[in-house]
């Protein structure tokens, strides 16, 4: 059962910031660019990289998630010697069990799973980031420089710095100061999360951290901070491709955006790094004698006699005729009514827009403009108006504002 190499992908979070497209699933499972989740970047990396055996750490409403990756046959994950595992927090005999307290503790309460394939290697990962990258070439950086801990990082500004954990690292990646978030930073050098540890030295790490009462039990904040003051080698990997955090709406927009840019450096048509995923049985989509489409993505089982524009829709959409959809996400089963205008707005799984109904406006002089989100299984109802910026979860009436 050794493997040389064991990848843990964080996969439990609520994802608050997302508001009403986090209601029912969790982050990861959030549907992204037409056919896939979130979860199938992070996944697909593995296999493409020759990681073998993920285990998915669970926990906020898994069982959409769960469901979704089943056995892992989607991404060649279905193995009898490793494989994708879910790992959900679980009781303990001695104690009340508890959910993960944080990405450390994660890690933590599966430390007899690590055991059971005795890695000499294990990736951290996040389960809500939207990128490709080949996790053989940063343990293999993480191999020659006999690091205790290799970071994946990337160059932001300053401004966007605050948001990170930062790190000051000599001219050959060894870090030697680490600020998670700080409110002036000190450099650009910021955390992806993205982690290999040797996993000897993680795992005492682990119970040494599960043991202070005062820890917050998260890697940003307690280990890494803990490692680099007890003298171990930390390591930056620089990353330099695509890479897009969407744990926003303005984010996540953002990079379903990206999907239709030709020069944004996200590239699904690269046939050398495929990004797999459970897709549903579907026909081609129809469209209309009236409809018309430009520059957007129409997956399987659409049926289009609209107007669609600069936007993406996901399997078994409907816009009908006279409707007319702008620079929006559809997600799986979304219907737009006649007569409808869905701008610059996010419309969650199995939502339908009214008749005549307005979601959302282009942007404007407005500051408090923003993307307009209306949450799964909603009902908009003909001549509603829903507002820019708007996080709509409960059904709105005909001719109301909301």
């Amino acid at each position: 059962m050794k493997k040389e190499v064991v990848a843990m992908l964080l996969a439990g979070g609520q994802g608050s910031r997302l508001y009403a497209l986090t209601s029912h699933v969790a982050k990861p499972a959030v549907p992204f660019g037409g056919k896939y989740r979130i979860i199938d970047f992070p996944l697909s990396n593995c296999v493409n990289s020759g990681i073998d055996t993920v285990g998915v750490l669970t926990q906020y409403r898994p069982l959409e998630l769960n469901s979704y990756l089943g056995n892992g046959q989607p991404w060649d994950l279905d193995r009898s010697d490793g494989g994708v595992h879910i790992l959900p927090p679980y009781q303990r005999e001695g104690d009340q069990g508890t959910w993960y307290k944080g990405t450390a503790n994660a890690i933590y309460q599966n430390i007899g799973f690590l055991d059971l394939y005795d890695p000499e290697y294990v990736v951290v990962l996040s389960g809500d980031h939207i990128y490709k990258m080949d996790y053989s070439d940063m343990v293999d950086q993480h191999k020659k420089t006999e690091a205790a801990c290799t970071i994946s990082v990337l160059e932001v500004t300053l401004e966007e710095a605050k948001r990170f954990g930062i790190m000051s690292a000599n001219p050959d990646g060894q870090v030697y100061e680490f600020e998670e978030k700080p409110q002036h930073p000190k450099s650009t050098l910021a955390s992806m999360g993205i982690y290999v540890f040797t996993w000897s030295k993680l795992r005492q790490y682990l119970i040494d951290d599960e043991a202070d009462p005062n820890s917050s039990n998260d890697f940003g904040k307690n280990i890494i901070p803990n490692m680099l003051a007890a003298g171990e080698k930390l390591m930056t990997y620089r990353f330099s491709g695509y890479w897009k955090d969407v744990g926003t709406i303005n984010s996540l927009w953002d990079a379903n955006m990206d999907m239709l840019a030709p020069h944004s450096g996200i590239d699904l048509y690269d046939s050398s790094w495929p990004i797999y995923a459970r897709s549903p049985i579907k026909p081609p989509h129809v469209t209309g004698p009236n409809a018309q489409i430009s520059h957007s993505l129409v997956t399987g089982g659409c049926q289009v006699d609209g107007s669609v524009e600069n936007s993406v829709l996901f399997h078994s959409v409907t816009v009908e005729e006279g409707a007319d959809v702008q620079y929006s996400i559809l997600m799986p089963g979304a219907v737009v009514k006649k007569g409808a205008v869905v701008a610059y707005a996010i419309v969650a799984e199995n939502a339908v827009i009214g008749e005549e109904a307005t979601i959302g406006a282009p942007p404007n002089e407005d500051p408090d403009w923003g993307i307009a989100v209306v949450g799964s299984g909603v009902h908009i109802g003909d001549k509603a108006v829903i507002r820019p910026n708007a996080m709509i979860r409960e059904d709105v009436k005909g001719g109301e504002q909301a």
